[in-house]
């Protein structure tokens, strides 16, 4: 269980640097977007290339922090009745829904996805629009998204069941850490008052 536990910590540490990564996709995206406005409105002339950018950058966006959304115990949960449970019956219903519902959808998802991906880089599949971007890029981030997802659901199922053989604390609890939302602002004070990265 030791080997599977640091197994789970170097998946850990992928979706959390491949997270941190693209979050900075969505500064990326705003700029692009607002830029893109701005000339519009001031030279009247657009690109349809800048419009399909940030589609592509907000696919990536959301795809790829799949994994680090379920990382930080983050997804949409409807919790009504969970959180009246105990710690291990909420760890026994998260492994029934990763090994029946999360695992193989995703598996299924990257299985069916593939094919696309391949078909749309041998054929240089280009988007329709006047100015439009290649295809297969936005289409490689589905199977990829859905593959860091998979291993982190992978991970996720290791510490649930090193959590009810006592080898760990509750993956589920949450130990009082701030939200997504303050640790970004967190972060954007630090970096304004040139104490961060």
């Amino acid at each position: 269980m030791r080997a599977l536990l640091r197994l789970s910590q170097g998946i850990d540490w992928l979706n959390d640097r491949v997270g941190r990564l693209v979050l900075w996709l969505v500064l990326i995206a705003a700029l692009i977007s607002a830029g893109n406005a701005v000339i519009r409105k001031l030279f009247d002339m657009s690109s349809n290339a800048w419009l399909e950018i940030q589609w592509y950058l907000f696919s990536a966006i959301f795809l790829l922090c799949a994994g680090y959304t379920l990382l930080r115990n983050e997804h949409v949960r409807i919790d009504v009745f969970l959180h009246r449970l105990s710690g291990r019956t909420q760890n026994w219903i998260d492994i029934f829904g990763l090994l029946f519902f999360l695992l193989p959808a995703s598996v299924l998802v990257i299985w069916l996805a593939w094919p696309l991906v391949v078909n749309a880089y041998i054929s240089g599949e280009m988007s329709q629009n006047a100015g439009g971007l290649i295809r297969w890029p936005v289409f490689a981030l589905l199977p990829a998204g859905f593959f860091l997802l998979t291993l982190q659901g992978i991970s996720e199922l290791i510490k649930r069941i090193a959590y009810l053989k006592g080898l760990i604390d509750n993956p589920m609890a949450h130990k009082g850490a701030k939200s997504a939302e303050e640790e970004l602002a967190a972060e954007i004070r630090a970096i304004a008052d040139g104490t961060g990265k």
